[in-house]
Protein backbone atom coordinates (compact mmCIF):
# COMPACT_ATOMS: atom_id res chain seq x y z
CA UNK A 1 0.00 0.00 0.00
CA UNK A 2 1.02 3.38 -0.71
CA UNK A 3 0.76 6.12 1.98
CA UNK A 4 2.24 9.79 2.52
CA UNK A 5 4.45 10.03 5.88
CA UNK A 6 2.94 12.62 8.25
CA UNK A 7 5.81 12.71 10.52
CA UNK A 8 9.74 11.30 10.08
CA UNK A 9 9.71 7.72 10.94
CA UNK A 10 13.28 5.54 10.95
CA UNK A 11 14.75 3.51 7.49
CA UNK A 12 11.18 4.87 6.04
CA UNK A 13 11.38 8.32 5.10
CA UNK A 14 10.67 11.97 6.00
CA UNK A 15 7.73 14.08 5.93
CA UNK A 16 5.47 13.96 2.89
CA UNK A 17 7.64 11.15 1.31
CA UNK A 18 5.03 8.48 -0.83
CA UNK A 19 6.40 5.51 0.00
CA UNK A 20 5.32 1.67 -0.06
CA UNK A 21 5.10 0.13 3.12
CA UNK A 22 2.96 -3.66 4.05
CA UNK A 23 -0.46 -3.47 3.82
CA UNK A 24 -0.94 -4.82 7.70
CA UNK A 25 1.92 -2.52 8.46
CA UNK A 26 -0.17 0.62 7.18
CA UNK A 27 -3.49 -0.38 8.42
CA UNK A 28 -2.83 -1.80 11.96
CA UNK A 29 0.30 1.26 11.97
CA UNK A 30 0.43 3.71 10.46
CA UNK A 31 -3.18 4.91 9.81
CA UNK A 32 -4.57 4.04 13.66
CA UNK A 33 -1.64 6.17 14.87
CA UNK A 34 -2.20 8.91 12.40
CA UNK A 35 1.41 8.65 11.12
CA UNK A 36 0.46 8.19 7.52
CA UNK A 37 -2.31 8.94 4.84
CA UNK A 38 -3.61 6.39 2.27
CA UNK A 39 -1.41 8.35 -1.04
CA UNK A 40 -5.04 8.61 -3.31
CA UNK A 41 -5.72 12.23 -4.91
CA UNK A 42 -7.77 13.62 -2.35
CA UNK A 43 -5.28 13.00 0.64
CA UNK A 44 -2.39 14.30 -1.55
CA UNK A 45 -4.33 17.20 -2.23
CA UNK A 46 -4.85 17.56 1.44
CA UNK A 47 -1.71 16.92 1.95
CA UNK A 48 -0.44 19.94 0.21
CA UNK A 49 -2.95 22.19 2.02
CA UNK A 50 -1.88 21.52 5.55
CA UNK A 51 2.01 20.72 5.09
CA UNK A 52 2.78 23.68 6.66
CA UNK A 53 0.86 23.12 9.64
CA UNK A 54 2.63 19.60 9.94
CA UNK A 55 5.77 20.75 9.41
CA UNK A 56 5.15 23.33 12.17
CA UNK A 57 3.35 20.77 14.54
CA UNK A 58 6.34 18.45 14.13
CA UNK A 59 9.67 21.05 14.86
CA UNK A 60 7.80 22.42 17.49
CA UNK A 61 7.34 18.75 19.25
CA UNK A 62 11.23 18.74 18.02
CA UNK A 63 12.16 21.46 20.00
CA UNK A 64 10.08 19.90 23.36
CA UNK A 65 11.85 17.24 22.63
CA UNK A 66 15.66 18.93 22.21
CA UNK A 67 15.05 20.47 25.64
CA UNK A 68 13.89 17.63 27.73
CA UNK A 69 16.74 15.24 26.05
CA UNK A 70 19.27 18.11 27.54
CA UNK A 71 18.10 17.73 30.76
CA UNK A 72 17.67 13.84 30.63
CA UNK A 73 21.00 12.60 28.77
CA UNK A 74 23.48 11.66 31.17
CA UNK A 75 20.92 10.94 34.11
CA UNK A 76 22.00 7.80 35.90
CA UNK A 77 19.14 5.62 37.71
CA UNK A 78 19.49 2.92 40.10
CA UNK A 79 17.27 -0.48 39.87
CA UNK A 80 17.62 -2.88 42.94
CA UNK A 81 17.06 -6.71 41.72
CA UNK A 82 17.66 -9.80 43.39
CA UNK A 83 20.88 -11.17 42.05
CA UNK A 84 22.83 -14.07 42.31
CA UNK A 85 26.83 -14.30 43.54
CA UNK A 86 27.59 -14.29 39.57
CA UNK A 87 25.74 -11.11 39.17
CA UNK A 88 23.08 -12.73 37.04
CA UNK A 89 19.24 -11.16 38.12
CA UNK A 90 16.68 -13.72 39.07
CA UNK A 91 14.17 -11.84 37.13
CA UNK A 92 15.15 -8.62 34.83
CA UNK A 93 14.88 -5.09 33.96
CA UNK A 94 12.81 -4.64 31.48
CA UNK A 95 12.05 -0.97 29.01
CA UNK A 96 8.67 -0.86 31.45
CA UNK A 97 10.83 -0.74 34.32
CA UNK A 98 13.09 1.59 33.23
CA UNK A 99 10.20 4.14 31.64
CA UNK A 100 8.77 4.11 35.46
CA UNK A 101 12.51 4.52 36.99
CA UNK A 102 12.71 7.91 34.02
CA UNK A 103 9.00 9.06 35.24
CA UNK A 104 9.41 8.47 39.31
CA UNK A 105 12.88 10.90 38.41
CA UNK A 106 10.43 13.82 37.09
CA UNK A 107 10.45 13.15 33.21
CA UNK A 108 7.27 12.25 31.56
CA UNK A 109 8.22 9.35 28.96
CA UNK A 110 6.96 6.10 27.46
CA UNK A 111 7.96 2.65 27.72
CA UNK A 112 8.18 2.24 24.18
CA UNK A 113 10.79 5.56 23.62
CA UNK A 114 13.14 3.41 25.82
CA UNK A 115 15.02 1.66 23.06
CA UNK A 116 16.03 -1.67 24.77
CA UNK A 117 16.91 -4.69 22.32
CA UNK A 118 17.02 -6.91 25.22
CA UNK A 119 15.99 -6.79 29.03
CA UNK A 120 19.13 -5.95 31.20
CA UNK A 121 19.81 -9.80 32.98
CA UNK A 122 23.01 -8.75 34.86
CA UNK A 123 23.98 -6.04 37.44
CA UNK A 124 26.25 -3.39 36.51
CA UNK A 125 26.40 -0.03 35.03
CA UNK A 126 23.79 -0.14 31.66
CA UNK A 127 24.05 2.55 29.07
CA UNK A 128 20.21 3.08 27.77
CA UNK A 129 18.75 5.16 24.85
CA UNK A 130 16.08 6.91 25.07
CA UNK A 131 14.27 8.13 21.86
CA UNK A 132 12.08 11.05 22.48
CA UNK A 133 11.36 12.14 19.01
CA UNK A 134 11.84 10.48 15.70
CA UNK A 135 15.27 13.00 15.02
CA UNK A 136 16.19 13.41 19.08
CA UNK A 137 17.40 10.62 21.40
CA UNK A 138 19.34 10.62 24.54
CA UNK A 139 21.30 8.66 26.70
CA UNK A 140 21.10 7.42 30.58
CA UNK A 141 22.55 4.85 32.62
CA UNK A 142 21.34 2.44 34.38
CA UNK A 143 22.77 1.09 37.64
CA UNK A 144 21.50 -2.41 38.28
CA UNK A 145 22.44 -3.45 41.49
CA UNK A 146 21.77 -6.01 44.53
CA UNK A 147 21.54 -2.97 47.23
CA UNK A 148 21.64 0.72 47.30
CA UNK A 149 25.08 0.46 49.15
CA UNK A 150 26.16 -1.74 46.00
CA UNK A 151 24.90 0.79 43.38
CA UNK A 152 27.02 3.61 44.94
CA UNK A 153 30.19 1.44 45.04
CA UNK A 154 29.38 0.87 41.26
CA UNK A 155 28.60 4.38 40.66
CA UNK A 156 32.17 5.04 41.73
CA UNK A 157 33.58 2.45 39.71
CA UNK A 158 34.29 -0.13 42.36
CA UNK A 159 34.49 -3.68 41.34
CA UNK A 160 31.39 -4.96 43.28
CA UNK A 161 31.38 -8.83 42.91
CA UNK A 162 33.61 -10.71 44.70
CA UNK A 163 33.91 -13.71 42.46
CA UNK A 164 33.95 -14.34 38.88
CA UNK A 165 33.07 -18.06 36.93
CA UNK A 166 36.81 -19.21 37.14
CA UNK A 167 37.14 -18.02 41.25
CA UNK A 168 33.35 -19.99 41.72
CA UNK A 169 34.82 -23.02 39.31
CA UNK A 170 37.98 -23.16 41.59
CA UNK A 171 36.35 -22.70 45.15
CA UNK A 172 32.91 -25.04 44.30
CA UNK A 173 34.02 -27.13 41.48
CA UNK A 174 33.37 -27.47 37.85
CA UNK A 175 29.80 -26.40 36.36
CA UNK A 176 28.59 -29.57 34.76
CA UNK A 177 25.76 -30.55 32.60
CA UNK A 178 26.09 -34.09 35.23
CA UNK A 179 23.14 -32.83 36.99
CA UNK A 180 20.65 -32.59 34.06
CA UNK A 181 20.70 -29.01 33.70
CA UNK A 182 21.71 -27.42 30.61
CA UNK A 183 20.77 -28.75 26.93
CA UNK A 184 19.74 -32.06 26.13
Amino acid sequence: MEVILLERLGRIGQIGDIVRVKDGFARNYLLPRHKALRANKANKERFERERAQIEARNLELKTEAGSVAEKLDGQSFVVVRQAGELGQLYGSVSSRDIADLIEAGGFTIARNQVALDAPIKTIGLHKVTITLHPEVSCKVTVNVARSADEAERQARGEEVLTRDVDTFEREVGPITDEEGYGED
